[in-house]
C-alpha cells in the first residue's frame, strides 16, 4: 500500500485507513500529506475547501505517536475529517459560515460536535466552502455560493451540473476525495440535497440527536449537523462518534437513551436488512421527475423488493399537499443567529444580525453580489419569539409532519420506513424534525442522483441499515473524475 497511497486513499473507507494504519502499512501523517496535496492539486476546479488547519500535521503526528504507545482511541484515530464553515473550532481555523463580515472569527472553543471528533482521535484538516448563511441570506444567491469563499461547484461535471447546499463544500470536498469525509449542517435539505447532488451517503439526524452548540444558526427547531460520506459504513462511525447529550442544548437532553450502546451504529449494519422490511413509496413526490431520473428511481424501487422487501405503493401522506412557507425560520434566524454573534469577540465588526445587514451594505460590491433580502425579512421581526404567527405555525407545522405526515403513514401501512427519490420530500422530515438518509442510486444526464429513506424520530439505525443493504446490493457510487 505504502508504494503507490494514491490508489487505494481516493475511495478508501475509514476501516480500510484504520487497518491499514495498524498495520503499520501507513501512518495519519501520511493521510493528511496526501490530502492536502489532492486539495492544493484539484481544489481549483471545484472550490470546496476554504482553509486547511495549519495544525494538521502536527495534530496527526501526535496521534501517530500515540497509537504506537497506547494504541487506538478507535475507528476515527488519524482519519482526516472536514468541517462545514459554521461549525466552530477552538483553534486556529475561522468559522465564518461564508461571510465577510465574520471572515476574520475565531471561536473561543469547540463546537461540541468538534470536540467529539477530536475526543474520538480523528484530524480536523480544515472547513469547507458553503452557501452563505447556509442559504438563508438572499433568494437569488445558488447553492454553493458565499461572499468570503466564492462559488463551490460539483467535481461531476464544474459548471454543469448542481453542487447542491448549503453543505455544499462538504459534498462536492468528501466527493472529490479530499478527506475521509466531512461534517455538514441541515436546517432543510441542507445535508440531503449536496449528497444527492454529489453521489454520496448523506444522513441528517434526529434534531437533538447530535448537539448543535457551536454551530451557527437558522432555527434551533429544525438545526442539524451530520456526516457525508462515501459509504454508508462510514456514516454510522462518524454518527457515533458525534453522538452524546449536551445539557447547554435543551433539544440533546431529549435524546438520552435514544442511541445504540456506546453510541456504535455500525451494529445495525446487515445486508440482509431489506428482507421482510416494509417500505413506503409516497407517490406524490415522484410526479415531477423527467423521464432519466424517473427510471432510475423505478429501478431503485425495484432494487427493493429484488431484496426481499415488502413494497407498499402507493402511500399517502396527509401533509403532502400542504403549502408550506419559511415563517418559522424567519423568526428562530435572527433570535439564534444574534444570541451567537453576541458571544463573539469585541475585534468581530458584527453582533447583530442587524450589524451584518449594516456590514454587507458597507462592502456591497463583494458582499452583496446576490443581495441579503432574507437576512432584511428576518430583521423586521421582533427577536423575542413571541409573535402569534410564529407560535402557531411552529405547532402547526410540526403536528401536520408528524401527526399528520410521517408518523401517520407509518402506523397506516405499519411501514418500516418511507422512499424518495432524490431529496424529494426532505421539507417534511426537516419540520418533524426526523432522520434522512440519502444514498447514490445512479447518474442522469444532469448529474449524480441518490433516493432517500425516512423514517421517525431517533430511528438512525434503522435508516442505516436500509442504506446498507441497499448500497450493498447495488455499489453505484464512482468517483468523479478530476
Amino acid at each position: 500500500m505504502s508504494e503507490k497511497p494514491e490508489e487505494w486513499i481516493v475511495e478508501a473507507d475509514i476501516i480500510t485507513m484504520q487497518k491499514a494504519m495498524e498495520a503499520g502499512e501507513i501512518r495519519a501523517v501520511d493521510l493528511v500529506a496526501f490530502y492536502v496535496k489532492r486539495i492544493e492539486k484539484f481544489n481549483k476546479t471545484i472550490n470546496a475547501v476554504l482553509e486547511i488547519n495549519p495544525d494538521a500535521l502536527q495534530i496527526a503526528q501526535a496521534l501517530d505517536d500515540e497509537r504506537q504507545k497506547q494504541g487506538s482511541r478507535g475507528p476515527l484515530h488519524g482519519i482526516p475529517i472536514l468541517l462545514k464553515d459554521n461549525i466552530d473550532t477552538g483553534d486556529r481555523m475561522h468559522t465564518s459560515a461564508g461571510s465577510m463580515a465574520l471572515a476574520q472569527s475565531f471561536a473561543a472553543e469547540d463546537a461540541f460536535i468538534a470536540a467529539k471528533l477530536r475526543e474520538s482521535g480523528a484530524v480536523l484538516l480544515g472547513k469547507v466552502n458553503m452557501t452563505e448563511w447556509a442559504n438563508f441570506m438572499s433568494g437569488p444567491m445558488p447553492s454553493g455560493y458565499s461572499s468570503r469563499g466564492g462559488q463551490v461547484l460539483n467535481p461531476y461535471g464544474p459548471g454543469r451540473f448542481e453542487v447542491g447546499g448549503s453543505s455544499s463544500g462538504s459534498g462536492a470536498a468528501t466527493a472529490a476525495s479530499f478527506a475521509a469525509a466531512a461534517i455538514g449542517t441541515e436546517t432543510s435539505g441542507s445535508i440531503v440535497n449536496p449528497a444527492h447532488h454529489n453521489s454520496l451517503v448523506g444522513l441528517k439526524p434526529t434534531v437533538g440527536l447530535l448537539s448543535r452548540i457551536g454551530i451557527i444558526p437558522i432555527s434551533h427547531s429544525q438545526d442539524t449537523p451530520g456526516p457525508m460520506t462515501r459509504t454508508v459504513t462510514d456514516a454510522a462511525l462518524l454518527l457515533g462518534a458525534l453522538t452524546g447529550v449536551d445539557a447547554r442544548d435543551p433539544l440533546s437532553l431529549a435524546s438520552e437513551g435514544n442511541s445504540p450502546r456506546q453510541s456504535d451504529y455500525t451494529t445495525f449494519l446487515d445486508a440482509d436488512s431489506l428482507q421482510g422490511a416494509r417500505i413506503g413509496i409516497p407517490r406524490w413526490f415522484y410526479k415531477n421527475l423527467n423521464e432519466e431520473a424517473q427510471r432510475i428511481a423505478e429501478n431503485a424501487i425495484q432494487v427493493l423488493r429484488e431484496q426481499g422487501a415488502v413494497v407498499i405503493d402507493p402511500v399517502s401522506l396527509p401533509c403532502e399537499q400542504e403549502e408550506w412557507n419559511s415563517d418559522v425560520l424567519r423568526y428562530e434566524f435572527k433570535k439564534d443567529l444574534n444570541d451567537y454573534l453576541a458571544k463573539l469577540d469585541a475585534s468581530i465588526p458584527v453582533h447583530t444580525l442587524q450589524e451584518v445587514i449594516a456590514f454587507n451594505h458597507e462592502h456591497a460590491e463583494k458582499a452583496l453580489v446576490y443581495g441579503q433580502n432574507t437576512l432584511i425579512w428576518s430583521e423586521e421581526t421582533s427577536g423575542t419569539l413571541t409573535e402569534d404567527d410564529y407560535l402557531r405555525n411552529l405547532v402547526k407545522y410540526q403536528e401536520l409532519t408528524r401527526s399528520r405526515g410521517i408518523d401517520h403513514v407509518l402506523e397506516e401501512h405499519q411501514l418500516d420506513a418511507l422512499f424518495f427519490p432524490g431529496d424529494e420530500g426532505y421539507d417534511i422530515a426537516a419540520r418533524a424534525g426526523y432522520p434522512l438518509l440519502n444514498v447514490p442510486a445512479g447518474y442522469t444526464a444532469d448529474g449524480p442522483m441518490g433516493v432517500m429513506f425516512s423514517a421517525g424520530a431517533f430511528s438512525e439505525g434503522k435508516l442505516l441499515a436500509l442504506g446498507y443493504a441497499f448500497e450493498q446490493a447495488t455499489k453505484y457510487r464512482r468517483s468523479p473524475i478530476l
